[in-house]
């Protein structure tokens, strides 16, 4: 059974970082995706990256280029979200979800997504 379960959320100041975990079991990183979803209150799920098992490639929304990267480490079946620059406007609370990317679509649609962690809080204050 897929899962997959992220950490690492917390309180920081503007212009701070963070790095979120999200710890993958049940599958092989190779066929799936890995994205990274925020929501904020009041609105609704975005998705800010996309990793691409296959080929170890992300995509990431214009929102958070150049801020954002993405990461892996097989051994610990890890997959991270190394976050720089933080703005306010990124305080939500932060989702990895994973789906079999067969076709390699990498999507940044929740639609897509099967399997989801709970959720960990990220606050950006100014």
């Amino acid at each position: 059974q897929e899962q997959v379960a992220e950490s690492g959320g917390g309180l920081v100041q503007s212009g701070g970082s963070l790095r979120l975990s999200c710890a993958y079991s049940g599958f092989t990183l190779d066929y799936y995706a890995i994205g990274w979803f925020r929501q904020a209150p009041g609105k609704e799920r975005e998705g800010v990256a996309c990793f691409k098992g296959s080929d170890g490639s992300s995509y990431y929304a214009d929102s958070v280029k150049g801020r954002f990267t993405v990461s892996r480490d097989n051994r610990k079946n890890m997959v991270y979200l190394q976050m720089n620059n933080l703005k306010p406007e990124d305080t939500a609370v932060y989702y990895c979800a994973t789906f079999q990317d067969i076709k390699g679509y990498c999507s940044r649609d929740v639609y897509y997504y099967d399997y989801w962690g709970q959720g960990t809080q990220v606050t950006v204050s100014s």
